[in-house]
């Protein structure tokens, strides 16, 4: 059994040079989860901030999960991502560099 891709964003390796890839969980709601599973997601805006102590993905589209009525989520609200701490300072390092950005290429 494969890994599923459920969204890429194809102008991420167009528009910007991948020095790395690093793999992350995202800390999400109920609702979030059944529109991923049901391909409600798009990265094409989204990009992600790095403090000194955590991660965050910002402005990526998560569709509203229409049974979830009022218990439903913020379309684009910051997710966390679930690093180690060792890389979570990795990557602040790299941010602070000049022209660093980092972006999500899949999901």
């Amino acid at each position: 059994m494969g890994i599923k891709i459920l969204a890429t964003n194809r102008k991420a390796s167009h528009e910007y040079f991948l020095l790395d890839r690093i793999e992350a969980g995202l800390a999400l709601q109920g609702s979030e989860i059944k529109s991923i599973r049901a391909g409600q997601i798009s990265l094409a805006e989204a990009y992600i901030e790095v403090d000194d102590r955590e991660a965050w993905l910002i402005d990526a589209h998560i569709a509203p999960y229409i049974q979830a009525s009022i218990y439903n989520h913020e379309p684009r609200r910051p997710r966390k991502l679930l690093l180690h701490k060792a890389e979570i300072r990795r990557l602040w390092n790299e941010v602070r560099k000049k022209g660093v950005k980092i972006v999500p290429p899949k999901d």
